[in-house]
């Protein structure tokens, strides 16, 4: 049996990188996957290979930080399916720069996708899972959650805001058998990553290494490692897990080269 059989997915953000490895994963695992993303191209090629490979997807575009658009994505979910039993909260940008060289602007657009980016799938879709007594949400959070790392101020912000949410979601959603986790990564060789690198140093090579040596694996994580995480979340082999960080950083968080 797969583990995501007869299941109906929301993954945001799923065009690209890890929210696409994860459309694929779940879909190959039996769930039926809506790809969310701003953008259509991307998130049509996720469709592609979705079905493709034999599973089944569609696209639906909203901007999860425009509350019209997220209902109206939600709403057309419940009118196919009529219910959501998966929601990966992954989409997310970055942000670069100490604090006092933040532009507001620029704080303020980290802090709305980021956290009104988990909230207001959440909310929409929560009285669907509420309804059912059932579901699992599973929130983008990061290893930098936990550590101190430069430069990276509204970036951590969010991120530790999304787990003390994820935790505080728990508690309130537990009593409709409804599981709130959250995925902690450290640095994934996405195509974001890829070209932040590429952009922003002379030799991206060099960068890389420095990057490796954080990591107790010595190596970066890539984009199936979080999804193989975010499909253990979202499958009931995880029904015992509530509230809970899943670290998948190589060992940044915890260890410490000598």
């Amino acid at each position: 049996m797969a583990r995501l059989a007869n299941k109906i997915a929301l993954i945001t953000g799923a065009g690209s990188g890890i929210g696409q490895s994860s459309a694929l994963l779940f879909a190959k695992e039996g769930a039926t996957v809506v790809v969310n993303d701003l953008d259509a191209v991307k998130a049509e090629e996720t469709v592609r290979l979705i079905e493709q490979s034999g599973g089944e997807a569609i696209f639906i575009g909203a901007d999860v930080t425009n509350p019209e658009q997220v209902a109206e994505m939600v709403e057309a979910i419940k009118a196919r399916y009529n219910r959501i039993d998966i929601l990966f909260n992954n989409a997310g940008i970055s942000g670069v720069g100490v604090l006092h060289e933040i532009e507001p602007e620029a704080w303020d657009r980290v802090i709305n996708v980021n956290i009104r980016g988990v909230f207001l799938p959440s909310k929409y879709v929560l009285p669907l899972m509420m309804e059912q007594r059932s579901g699992s949400i599973i929130n983008m959070s990061s290893c930098i959650a936990e550590i101190g790392l430069a430069k990276r101020a509204s970036y951590a912000a969010t991120k530790g805001a999304v787990l003390a949410l994820t935790k505080s979601m728990q508690v309130d959603y537990a009593p409709y058998n409804i599981r709130v986790n959250a995925l902690l990564p450290g640095t994934i060789l996405t195509p974001f990553v890829e070209n932040y690198l590429r952009t922003s140093y002379d030799d991206p090579e060099i960068a890389i290494a420095s990057l490796k040596t954080r990591q107790l694996s010595g190596d970066l994580g890539r984009p199936d490692d979080v999804a193989q995480a975010a499909l253990f979340l979202a499958s009931d082999e995880a029904k015992f897990m509530m509230g809970s960080p899943l670290y998948i950083d190589g060992g940044v968080t915890f260890g410490k080269n000598a």
